[in-house]
């Protein structure tokens, strides 16, 4: 398939200064360096030289793309400019044909670094360790043990991967190799730290661990030594506030022995390099996620990556597969798992039949007859919360129903949706004029003096007699902040998929737009369906659903092939 690019401004002054500098400037390396910048801003760690052949670009200011693979690549590697894998050039040529921005590459070699040199097998007591899984970990009958096998994978190397769908018991399980390692450990016990990328997802993983931690049985010794605190990553690594960068780095590096990462799908190619270098190099790693939600905002898919690397025997990777919270009358599982196989008419047969009671299908309104509707969706939708007379309420309310949109714009984008939801609950103009209902907000940047982080979310409400901002407090109870000092924010009745990320609701309405557009992937319909605990709503077409299932996020990388082969360029 033929995909249509647009070069932004920045890869065309990119690509002029590139040809500037280098004495072997011609067509060729114009479009390489264009080419490579656009692929970086896409998401792309790198641009496959050779399916760029097949690019169609909308605003060329320079004739085609070379047309040769061959020529192409032979000029590209007489420029100065363009260096093999460990030269300090601006642009990287792997011999595959893959062409970086110095940068990208550089955090691409961190990556594979940071998890080849962790990946080889430890020493351990297998006798010990065989009674030490027995105890936490006990069989069941003759079938195999996923969450074992993933415990027999940490404990036996330093770095691995715990993968799965929603409720296949990712973090329990973690809880309790966590206690499994602080047993084998003795004195002095290792220091653990948690992260996650972003608030909420920190939020979500101290309570699941709280959770998994008080259903076990554990000595007093262990049960104490479990962490309590989660970090978002950059707070954990510590931004600096001048010149940018992080705090703890390969010179100044983190203290934890372990280190768990909780929806490692959202964490970029930057950052997942950040962290892995500022790690000790006997530091224990270990990654969970849904290695089919979206991949981050930023550049890479580095879950994605590690998890495809597996399949060739390197990464240790454990896929757990049985589901705990849904059942095999599951609609939202079944569909899940249609989408994730890309058989898009069965999941659209499936969404259409009515036959589970946890998916209804609308088609999409339009004009007014979608504001009526929609009001009338979430009047019903946002009840407990409409109803709440504390914040604590509120937040619950929150919880049990969310709007999701794949936009941001436009009559199904989650600024007009926001816009319709004000309106729907809009105090009344009668009564007492200092009433109104709470609001939900979403905080989108970093403010490390107050500990808000991006994604985490609160509710505006008067409180005896003071108007202020009330969220979740990670240790329990509930934090308030003077709507004076709240960092920048946006209101969160909706909220796009991809900030839904690392959040749960009981019930979801869906909203997906009238025509398709760039951002709808698999992925993103696979993310959006499994927010949903309890329920789903999804409103659409029937070519929009297809057409979303039939599309693949694919992101260019050379970390998969890097890590399966064992190449650690640059050491």
């Amino acid at each position: 398939m033929t995909e249509t690019i647009t070069l932004s401004a920045l890869d065309i002054h990119f690509a002029d200064f590139i040809v500037r500098i280098d004495r072997n400037s011609g067509n060729e390396l114009w479009w390489g360096a264009a080419l490579a910048s656009n692929s970086a801003g896409r998401g792309h760690a790198c641009c496959n030289l050779r399916d760029a052949l097949n690019l169609r670009i909308l605003n060329s200011p320079r004739k085609s793309p070379p047309a040769d693979i061959g020529l192409w690549l032979e000029t590209l590697q007489r420029c100065d400019t363009v260096g093999a894998p460990g030269a300090y050039t601006p642009l990287i040529l792997d011999p595959a044909g893959r062409l970086y921005l110095q940068r990208c590459w550089h955090y691409e070699q961190q990556i594979a670094t940071g998890i080849l040199s962790r990946s080889k097998p430890l020493t351990v007591d297998e006798v010990r360790l065989r009674s030490a899984l027995d105890r936490y970990f006990p069989l069941q009958g003759d079938s195999a043990d996923l969450q074992r096998s993933a415990a027999h994978m940490a404990l036996t190397h330093r770095f691995s991967v715990i993968s799965g769908g929603p409720g296949t018991g990712k973090t329990a399980t973690v809880a309790r190799i966590l206690a499994l390692l602080l047993d084998m450990a003795g004195e002095p016990p290792p220091e653990i730290a948690l992260t996650a990328p972003t608030g909420k997802a920190a939020l979500r993983l101290h309570q699941s661990i709280l959770h998994a931690a008080d259903s076990l049985v554990l000595p007093d010794e262990i049960r104490n030594c479990l962490p309590t605190e989660v970090r978002t990553l950059h707070r954990l690594l510590g931004v600096k506030s001048r010149g940018g960068g992080f705090r703890h780095n390969r010179d100044n590096r983190l203290s934890c022995d372990i280190l768990v990462v909780d929806e490692a799908s959202m964490v970029d190619l930057q950052l997942m390099a950040c962290l892995l270098e500022a790690l000790r190099d006997d530091a224990r790693v270990i990654l969970l996620g849904d290695r089919n939600q979206l991949a981050s905002v930023e550049a890479g898919a580095v879950l994605a990556d590690i998890c495809d690397s597996a399949a060739k025997g390197s990464a240790p990777v454990t896929q757990l597969t049985k589901s705990f919270r849904f059942s095999d009358a599951s609609g939202i599982a079944a569909v899940s798992r249609l989408i994730n196989s890309g058989d898009s008419a069965a999941a659209t047969e499936l969404v259409q039949s009515g036959q589970y009671p946890d998916i209804i299908w609308r088609p999409l309104p339009t004009g007014k007859a979608f504001e009526r509707a929609f009001a009338a969706a979430v009047r019903d939708g946002y009840t407990r919360y409409a109803r709440a007379e504390s914040p604590a309420e509120a937040l619950a309310g929150l919880a049990s129903f969310r709007v999701l949109s794949p936009l941001r714009l436009g009559t199904y984008g989650v600024e007009n949706l926001n816009r319709l939801c004000q309106n729907t609950f809009a105090p009344e103009r009668t009564g007492n004029p200092a009433a109104s209902r709470p609001m939900p907000v979403m905080i989108t940047g970093n403010n490390y003096e107050l500990g808000l982080f991006n994604g985490d979310t609160g509710v505006v409400m008067d409180s005896d007699g003071v108007q202020a901002v009330w969220f979740e407090n990670p240790e329990g109870g509930l934090r308030h902040i003077s709507t004076l000092r709240l960092p920048p924010f946006e209101t969160a009745f909706a909220l796009t998929v991809h900030k839904s990320q690392g959040s749960e609701f009981d019930r979801v309405l869906l909203i997906l737009p009238e025509l398709m557009a760039e951002v709808l992937s698999r992925e993103l319909l696979y993310t959006a369906v499994t927010r949903a605990r309890c329920s789903i709503e999804i409103w659409g077409t029937e070519e929009v659903f297809r057409s979303t299932i039939e599309r693949r996020t694919l992101r260019e990388s050379g970390l998969c092939e890097r890590l399966a082969a064992g190449e650690q360029h640059g050491q």
